[in-house]
């Protein structure tokens, strides 16, 4: 049995940092160190006083210690880490630039739909990876609680239905599926009807990620055409260890 630094050292690279820097934010809020209302969103701060900042701090915060947030963060530990070490395998720069155009689809709708804007953006990005994982997992069976088993493709809806019971607002959760479905669609389902995939990984993020990566060649594996077979609601297939 692997000791949790063990553990922690094998996590791939994007979900360890997301995860890490999720977890040292709530931690440094019980400590004091952070300030919540200085890395919110906020319209006035950000474009008057030009807090530019905000834009990316929010979306590392999941709130403070609760059952919520032991949630968010097991999903980024267990479907996080199964998207980029399956999917994802040898692609680095491919998931880092989903999570890069989430974050940038999320702000397009906080700037431009005044009744989207949420304070902290971190949950809508965990929830996206769950949405994004259901679909390329779609297939697989989950177990909840001991209580039921549903299949993978299901699963983003009845955990939004689950953190609305534990008192978490709904509208985090469904931007997070708006925009994962709004990548698997452009990157996936798009391609897979004859359609060009338009959200390509740009040649500047490989360079960015193989210089952060010390795996250096898997940032620039190629990414294996979509499959043209099957539903457009199946996902790929692929072993969950």
């Amino acid at each position: 049995m692997s000791s949790p630094a063990e553990y922690y050292n094998s996590l791939p690279p994007v979900s360890k940092a997301f995860g890490t820097l999720c977890l040292m934010t709530t931690v440094g809020f019980h400590l004091r160190l952070i300030n919540p209302f200085l890395i919110m969103m906020n319209y006035d701060l950000i474009f008057r006083q030009f807090q530019i900042w905000r834009l990316v701090t929010n979306f590392f915060f999941l709130g403070k210690f609760s059952i919520n947030f032991g949630i968010r963060i097991l999903m980024i530990a267990r479907y996080g880490v199964q998207l980029e070490s399956g999917p994802f395998s040898r692609r680095t720069a491919d998931f880092f630039w989903m999570i890069m155009f989430a974050m940038m689809a999320l702000l397009g709708f906080w700037l431009l739909v005044p009744a989207l804007r949420i304070p902290f953006m971190g949950p809508s990005i965990v929830f996206m990876l769950l949405y994004i994982w259901s679909r390329e997992f779609s297939n697989a069976r989950v177990n909840i609680s001991g209580l039921f088993t549903l299949q993978g493709f299901y699963l983003p809806w009845v955990m939004l239905m689950l953190n609305v019971l534990f008192g978490s607002p709904l509208l985090p959760d469904l931007l997070g599926i708006m925009v994962g479905h709004l990548y698997y669609f452009c990157t996936v389902l798009h391609p897979r009807a004859g359609g060009r995939d338009i959200l390509k990984t740009p040649l500047w993020v490989h360079k960015l990620v193989a210089r952060w990566d010390n795996a250096g060649p898997q940032a620039f594996s190629p990414v294996p055409p979509p499959s043209t077979r099957g539903s457009a609601f199946t996902g790929r297939s692929y072993r969950l260890s």
